[in-house]
């Protein structure tokens, strides 16, 4: 599996995850300006992937929630973003 299949994996488990909690699903859409429907149809555009990892790490409490809940490491997630962030890993 390639780093982008398994950032692409994780961000369409952060979405699942948002969708399952209305409050981080409204923090969500308050911080980005996006409707739950506008969610949807981002998740085939370019910038998805990097959005759901930022989001999802960019606080401490959400990324230990959705780890422990996807089953992830914490600090994998982390490296994602990072690796997405700086073009390492891209389509």
């Amino acid at each position: 599996m390639t780093d982008w299949t398994r950032a692409t994996e994780i961000a369409h488990a952060v979405l699942l995850h948002l969708a399952q909690d209305p409050d981080l699903l409204g923090q969500l859409c308050a911080e980005t300006g996006l409707s739950p429907a506008d969610l949807r149809d981002t998740a085939g555009q370019p910038g998805f992937v990097g959005a759901m990892l930022d989001f999802i790490a960019a606080d401490d409490r959400r990324l230990l929630d959705f780890a422990a809940e996807a089953g992830v490491a914490p600090d994998a997630v982390a490296r994602l973003r990072a690796a997405v962030e700086a073009g390492i890993v891209r389509p």
